[in-house]
């Protein structure tokens, strides 16, 4: 498919459902600006966590209300219509799809899958969450560094990959969290032609619709013939469904079905469903998202620029760019200023992650980054 090629569809979301009229979804708070330097902010700006600032959808709110008449129920049927349009969106059979609370929750059925006496191999930075999994259950984890131009470094990973003893599951997030690069899609794929099966690839594409460089494309034209390779995606970005809990894995039936005895029956909630649904056919909502996203970047990387302060090409919502001096005292200031920005991440202790918010709240966080560089801060 088209990377931003968003299903269309005719789904009744609520097919059925009487309204709910007595709920009343709010609306997204107005945007609060800094409080005065040295003052902490009751409601700060958040820009830590990669979320979208743009909230839920219209037609995902609405979806929510209407969904309530059937919280009282099992979510089964509303599994099977999400499933069904996932299925038809990536052009795979339902039984490729498996569903998770958050796309983290697909991540840990892949480690747990991988098996006690496996090797987890992940770059180093990369999101945290499956090193963590794995050594929580005593699973071996191998960090290797990211190479120049900070990519995965594909070359070092596979000579570890070739020496580990047992089963192997290799984590590629691309683009990568927190660096928002992306290692070469040809690369990837190379080494996904010539690896044993006995190495399992996890490919996690939670900023997929964010990319456009050209060498960036999907791992999914593998699962019809590698059980070894799973792709995971999210509502988390793109349908501004962080809070709501709902990622998907999609992969060949055998390793689906592994993954499936990993999963709680009903890890995804009702109404979470129903807004992913009513999500999957607002290709309006994700442009936006997609624009919003761009006009964000673009004040930033001016701001960057004019204070010369490096930063790293960025294929998400987020922007990792270089500070002068402590992290800690850094991310101190920002928060007095009312600014969340993104927590450390080891080795790249001289960077600060900022994601990208709503136009006013960029022009917040670059004010109080110029205000820095007259402080002599930054």
């Amino acid at each position: 498919m088209e990377r931003r090629g968003f299903l269309q569809t005719s789904l009744a979301v609520a097919a059925g459902l009487a309204p709910v009229t007595a709920l009343r979804l709010p609306s997204r708070t107005a945007v609060r600006r800094p409080t005065a330097p040295g003052r902490l902010a009751a409601s700060p700006i958040r820009l830590s966590s990669n979320e979208n600032p743009l909230g839920l959808s219209e037609a995902a709110r609405k979806a929510i209300a209407d969904g309530l008449n059937e919280a009282n129920r099992y979510p089964g049927e509303w599994r099977r219509r999400v499933v069904a349009a996932l299925a038809a969106k990536h052009q795979v059979k339902p039984e490729q799809i498996v569903l998770g609370n958050g796309s983290t929750e697909v991540l840990q059925m892949v480690v747990q899958a991988a098996g006690a006496d496996a090797t987890v191999i992940v770059a180093d930075p990369t999101f945290e969450d499956v090193p963590r999994y794995a050594e929580r259950i005593g699973v071996r984890v191998e960090k290797v560094p990211l190479a120049s131009g900070y990519i995965h470094d594909l070359g070092r990973m596979q000579d570890t990959a070739a020496r580990a003893a047992g089963p192997v599951l290799v984590y590629i997030c691309n683009p990568n969290n927190p660096t928002g690069t992306i290692t070469p899609s040809a690369d990837v794929d190379r080494w996904i032609g010539s690896a044993p099966e006995s190495v399992t690839f996890a490919v996690d594409e939670a900023y997929f619709e964010y990319a456009s460089d050209r060498s960036y494309w999907s791992a999914q034209k593998w699962i019809e013939t590698h059980p070894n390779v799973i792709i995971v995606r999210t509502f988390s970005k793109i349908y501004a469904m962080a809070g709501m809990r709902l990622g998907y894995g999609i992969a060949h039936p055998a390793a689906a079905e592994r993954l499936e005895r990993f999963s709680a029956g009903n890890n995804a909630n009702q109404l979470a469903l129903a807004a992913g649904l009513a999500s999957l056919g607002d290709d309006a909502f994700a442009q936006k998202s997609l624009a919003v996203n761009r006009e964000g970047l673009q004040a930033l990387h001016r701001c960057l620029k004019e204070l010369d302060l490096e930063y790293l090409p960025s294929q998400t919502n987020f922007v990792m760019h270089r500070i002068q001096g402590d992290l800690a005292t850094y991310n101190g200031r920002m928060r007095e200023r009312g600014i969340m920005v993104g927590r450390p991440f080891p080795p790249m202790l001289t960077y600060s992650r900022v994601s990208i918010g709503l136009p006013e709240e960029m022009q917040a966080f670059t004010d109080a980054l110029r205000s820095f560089r007259r402080e002599g801060w930054v």
